[in-house]
């Protein structure tokens, strides 16, 4: 009888578990389509202005406004506020080389809400067979093929005509988003520290503390909440030459690294 009982009891909470778990689980399913929801509705409403935008060069700071609306409306649209804090105010007249960990999809969104000045991505040619937000990302962004030295050595003559147009550069540089999300930081490729030494750009590293956990490409996992920014202070490469590029990128992972530390601690 006692037996009988346990029994009972042990398979009453292994369904309330499973029942648990599959509500989870559609929630789960409904906010990740909500979420390329959320991308194509401010792109259909917005889609002739954009397209004015990107018609000349010249309109790219147009753009990037548009974009930066773009990506507030997806980031509270999905539940997400975020706090910033930054060491050092950029100077409206200098071009920078942003660099971040990348864990996630709205890696993009929140280094468009970070930074106001202007930039451009350097990503992955993979992104622009996206519906809809791949046509323009492969007309603003400098788009890279991993596979090929001859794409690679293109984005350092695209990057030079955006930085004498006045633009910043971001790069995520590790180079794409780890497989196992037990890697808290991966190792840097060479890209954005070259790009920076060749056009003597101040370094701004960002730390994006929550990004894994709140929207990981993980499809059965996340939450709303909140999406903290650590933008540390600028690292100067004026008089910096190619011998000094592991230096600047041995730098730029640890301090990367520690605040994300830092960040695990305070959860």
């Amino acid at each position: 009888m006692l037996f009988a009982v346990k029994y009972i009891q042990t398979y009453t909470l292994f369904l309330t578990f499973d029942g648990m778990r599959g509500i989870k689980n559609i929630f789960w399913v409904v906010w990740r389509v909500w979420f390329y929801v959320l991308m194509a509705i401010p792109i259909l409403i917005m889609f002739p202005f954009l397209v004015a935008s990107i018609l000349t060069e010249s309109g790219y700071p147009y753009f990037f406004k548009m974009a930066r609306i773009w990506s507030k409306f997806i980031l509270f649209g999905m539940g997400f506020y975020y706090k910033i804090d930054k060491d050092q105010a950029l100077e409206p007249d200098k071009s920078y080389m942003f660099v971040a960990n990348h864990t996630s999809m709205v890696d993009i969104m929140l280094m468009l809400v970070t930074i106001r000045k202007p930039f451009v991505f350097v990503g992955k040619q993979e992104l622009s067979k996206i519906p809809l937000f791949g046509f323009f990302y492969k007309r603003t962004c400098i788009l890279v093929d991993r596979t090929s030295s001859r794409s690679k050595h293109g984005v350092f003559e695209r990057a030079q005509k955006r930085i004498n147009q006045g633009l910043s550069i971001c790069i995520f540089p590790e180079g794409g988003v780890p497989d196992d999300e037990s890697v808290l930081l991966d190792s840097f490729k060479d890209g954005a520290f070259r790009l920076a030494i060749d056009h003597q750009l101040p370094i701004v590293p960002i730390t994006f503390g929550d990004n894994k956990k709140r929207f990981s490409y993980t499809f059965f996992s996340g939450s709303p909440g909140v999406l903290r920014v650590k933008v540390h202070t600028f690292i100067a490469t004026e008089g910096k030459t190619m011998i000094d590029k592991n230096s600047l990128k041995d730098e730029c992972w640890k301090l990367i690294h520690a605040q994300l530390l830092a960040f695990e601690k305070k959860k």
